[in-house]
């Protein structure tokens, strides 16, 4: 499927730095493209740490369960990241327990690692049997093409119906060392996160514990990929993995330099994958302070953030201010109609409970034609504040995914 660049999308692909110890590849396997890479292969040196979150999705694939089962495991052997697009192995029974197990078994051999140090992920299609071989077939050559400087090739690799690869860094001087981060990540329709989102893969040449990297990733997520939605639909096949190589040889345990660049990093490619939303044209920020607790203010976000009707306003640039009030009303959340506030961008629309005085139509409407809106919603109640993103919902979305499967 070719689709055209999405107008949120940022000029070009970011120059990742290289993260010693981690090297990458990527090939055409012909899963499902023709004419295009669809499979990578990253590789990390003895030392490295991995950490990660899932899908909680009930149906989740063959892919997550075996990461999941093997996450938690400490090793001093390197390891290895096989990922896939055109097919997610995911609702295929035993056949997509035996892909799984096969393509581990494939890499072990080919990279000298233990099973227990590959982990693997794909993405596409739901319900149709992975043809692995294609993939194994290709592991010669992944590990030939092994390079510290293949991250994009790696990111175009594992796209579906994105319409750019979405990469992100950053740099960092702790005790006058460089510390390195890179990622990339996939993802456009299908996203809704719970607990991880997409496919998403970031390293770092620090040095670090696992149990500490993956009390990082689960808290940092939490406030990024799982603050996105695109469609309110969870995937079988979210995985996001990190991996720490220790190579910088700097220890970054509770520094919070190394914290808040990795934040931005996350934020980085979760903005990115909610601005090539299927079909999108608007980016959106929904923003709700005053609600009773955090937990309130998310759950009102998150019912405006994921309404169709917001959504098609938003496409449609119309400030229809009366489907926020909707929108809260419905969440479940406690809210009172003569205490909230609404604002699109520094705008007032509304107040105890009606239209504001000094609110005029034209002026909502100007906010709407704007690509980048912000949407700001006080319940009055309490201090419980939550930001989500998400984008507008058009005709173009239909398009893609009626075709999805042709």
């Amino acid at each position: 499927m070719s689709l055209p660049r999405s107008p949120l999308a940022p000029p070009s692909f970011p120059d990742l730095p290289v993260i010693k110890g981690a090297r990458f590849s990527a090939v055409a396997a012909g899963i499902k493209y023709q004419g295009r890479t669809d499979v990578m292969l990253a590789q990390l040196d003895p030392g490295s740490v991995v950490a990660g979150v899932f899908t909680r999705s009930a149906t989740r694939s063959s892919n997550v369960l075996d990461c999941q089962s093997k996450i938690q495991l400490d090793s001093e052997d390197g390891a290895a990241i096989v990922v896939n697009s055109g097919n997610s192995n995911a609702f295929t029974g035993k056949a997509g327990d035996g892909s799984v197990a096969a393509i581990c078994a494939a890499v072990a051999q080919a990279t000298g690692l233990p099973e227990t140090r590959v982990f693997t992920s794909s993405t596409g299609v739901i319900g149709e049997r992975l043809p692995h071989d294609r993939i194994t077939a290709k592991l010669g050559d992944l590990v030939a093409g092994l390079s510290d400087t293949a991250a994009k090739d790696a990111a175009a690799a594992i796209m579906t119906t994105d319409t750019f690869p979405k990469g992100a860094s950053a740099e960092v001087e702790i005790d006058g060392k460089p510390v390195r981060i890179a990622g990339f990540a996939k993802g456009s329709g299908m996203i809704a996160p719970d607990m991880a989102t997409m496919l998403v893969y970031i390293f770092t040449d620090a040095k670090i514990a696992r149990s500490d990297l993956q009390e990082l990733v689960s808290g940092i997520n939490n406030r990024t990929f799982n603050c996105i939605t695109v469609d309110s639909d969870t995937s079988t096949s979210d995985t996001l993995l990190m991996a720490a190589t220790g190579a910088s040889g700097v220890d970054v345990t509770g520094n919070s330099t190394f914290v808040s660049a990795l934040h931005e990093v996350f934020l980085d490619l979760a903005h990115q994958v909610v601005r090539d939303g299927e079909g999108a044209t608007k980016f959106v920020a929904v923003t709700v302070t005053g609600a009773a607790n955090d937990a309130d203010a998310r759950t009102h976000a998150l019912s405006i953030a994921n309404s169709p009707l917001v959504k098609t306003a938003v496409a449609g640039e119309d400030p229809n201010w009366g489907r926020i009030v909707m929108a809260i009303g419905k969440s479940g959340a406690a809210a009172d109609r003569d205490l909230m506030s609404i604002k699109f961008g520094d705008v007032l629309v509304a107040e105890n409970g009606w239209v504001a005085e000094t609110y005029r139509e034209e002026d909502g409407a100007r906010l709407m034609k704007e690509q980048e809106i912000d949407i700001t919603v006080d319940i009055g109640l309490g201090s419980g504040t939550s930001t989500v993103w998400t984008c507008d919902l058009t005709h173009q979305y239909i398009t893609i995914n009626a075709d999805y499967r042709s």
